[in-house]
C-alpha cells in the first residue's frame, strides 16, 4: 500500500503540476476562454488511463495462467523500462518543464482551440497511462498473482490516496499556499521508486518463469519463508513495499542486483553530482610601469 501510494503521489503530482502550469498561463495571459479546450484535452487523458488501466487488469482474466503469467511478467518489465526513463527525464529537465510547456501551448494557441486540446491530453495522457502501467505492475507483484479472482483492495486504496494528495498538492500550489522544493522531492522519491522498480522487475522474471518462458523456477538463491512467512505482518509489509519474496530465484536475484546497483548509481549521479567547483578569483595581472619618457 505504502509502495503504491508513493507511485500514485508521484506519477499524480507531475500530473497536477503540468495542469496548474498549463491553467496559471491561460489565466495569466489573459485566454481564460481556452480553459474549457484544455480541461476537456485533461478529461480525455484521465478517461484514457482509466480505461488503460481497466483493459490491464480485466483484459486477461479469459486466457490460461501461462498466457496471463507471460502477459504480466512482459508487463511489468515494460513498466519497469518507462518509469526508469520517467525518473531519469525528470532529474535532467525537470527545471526547464515550465517554459516547454509555455511554448508547446503558444503554438497550439496560434493554431486553435483544437490544438490546446492535443497539447493538454499529450501533456496529461503521458503521465497518465504511465501512472495506471507502474501502478498494475506494482499491485500485480503485491498481490503475488497475475489475475487474482479476490483482488487485494490495499493497492489500489494507496494509489487512490496518493493520486488524491497529489490533487490537493497541486490545487494548493496553484493557489500558492504551498511550497515544495520539487527538486529534493523528485529526487528522494526517484530513489524509493527505483528500489520498487527492481522488486517489479524480479516478480516479472518470475512470471515469465512461471509461464516456461524463462528458465530456473525451482532453482533457489534463497528460501527464508520460515523465518518470513509470507503471510506475516512483517513479510506483508516487504512484500507491499519491497516486493520482497521469501523464496527467490537466481535468475530474480540476478535480475534485482543487476537493475538497482546501476540504476541506483547513475540516478545519485544525474540527480546530485558532484558539488561544483567554486569559481577561483581572478589572477592579479601585475601591474606595468610605464618607463619615463
Amino acid at each position: 500500500m505504502l509502495a503504491n501510494y508513493l507511485i500514485g503521489l508521484r506519477e499524480g503530482l507531475e500530473a497536477a503540476l503540468v495542469v496548474s502550469i498549463l491553467v496559471a498561463y491561460l489565466v495569466k495571459t489573459d485566454r481564460r476562454d481556452h480553459l474549457p479546450a484544455l480541461w476537456a484535452g485533461i478529461g480525455i487523458a484521465i478517461a484514457v488511463s482509466l480505461g488503460f488501466g481497466a483493459l490491464l487488469t480485466f483484459g486477461p482474466s479469459g486466457l490460461s495462467f501461462e498466457a496471463q503469467e507471460a502477459i504480466g511478467g512482459t508487463l511489468s518489465i515494460v513498466a519497469v523500462g518507462l518509469v526508469t526513463w520517467m525518473i531519469f527525464w525528470m532529474a535532467r529537465t525537470a527545471r526547464h518543464m515550465k517554459s516547454d510547456l509555455h511554448h508547446k501551448l503558444d503554438d497550439a494557441l496560434s493554431a486553435g482551440k483544437k490544438a490546446v486540446v492535443v497539447v493538454a491530453m499529450l501533456a496529461v495522457g503521458r503521465e497518465g497511462l504511465e501512472t495506471a502501467l507502474f501502478l498494475w505492475a506494482s499491485a500485480q507483484a503485491t498481490s503475488g498473482t497475475a489475475v487474482d479472482a479476490s483482488p487485494n483492495l490495499a493497492p489500489l486504496i494507496g494509489a487512490a490516496l496518493g493520486l488524491g494528495t497529489a490533487v490537493l498538492f497541486g490545487w494548493l500550489i496553484y493557489r500558492g499556499a504551498l511550497r515544495l522544493n520539487m527538486r529534493v522531492f523528485f529526487a528522494w522519491t526517484g530513489l524509493f521508486l527505483v528500489v520498487i522498480a527492481a522488486g517489479v522487475l524480479a516478480y516479472g522474471v518470475h512470471d515469465l518463469q512461471e509461464a516456461g518462458i524463462l528458465p530456473g523456477l525451482n532453482t533457489l538463491a534463497f528460501d527464508v519463508s520460515a523465518t518470513i512467512p509470507p503471510s506475516s505482518w512483517y513479510g506483508t509489509v516487504l512484500k507491499g513495499v519491497f516486493n520482497f519474496s521469501p523464496a527467490t530465484t537466481w535468475l530474480q536475484l540476478f535480475a534485482w542486483t543487476a537493475y538497482l546497483v546501476p540504476t541506483m548509481y547513475f540516478f545519485i549521479r544525474t540527480t546530485w553530482g558532484s558539488a561544483p567547483a567554486r569559481p577561483t578569483a581572478p589572477a592579479v595581472q601585475p601591474a606595468v610601469r610605464a618607463s619615463a619618457a
